[in-house]
């Protein structure tokens, strides 16, 4: 298989091996290995067939960018899911001293 790639994409073996398995199960490499499959229930693909995909891959730089920002959005959904929780534990705690009656609601 050939992958391009606009620059070096220089990784350790097993974020390498991850980063492959991903490629591979990728819709570009996906449609390509079913054509060149043979087989009805187990279907096998010889390496000559799976050399001769190719895929294109952004640059490193691009790659980085795109880190980043799914990084950032990560954080900023940790910081949203604990204020959902923390604003759920706060609903829970009314709740609960409503229902106890230690805390009484008049009508003004």
């Amino acid at each position: 298989m050939r992958v391009f790639l606009d620059e070096n994409f220089p990784l350790g073996l097993e974020r390498r091996l991850k980063s492959d398995g991903y490629l591979l199960n990728s819709a570009p490499v996906k449609r390509p290995k079913a054509s060149s499959g043979q087989g009805d229930a187990v279907v096998h693909i010889s390496s000559s067939a799976l050399a001769a995909i190719s895929c294109s891959m952004p640059a490193l730089s691009e790659q980085t960018a795109i880190a980043v920002v799914l990084s950032d959005m990560n954080a900023e959904l940790g910081a949203l899911e604990a204020r959902r929780n923390k604003t759920c534990d706060l609903k829970q705690a009314i709740m609960q001293e409503l229902l106890t009656g230690r805390t009484r609601m008049t009508n003004s």
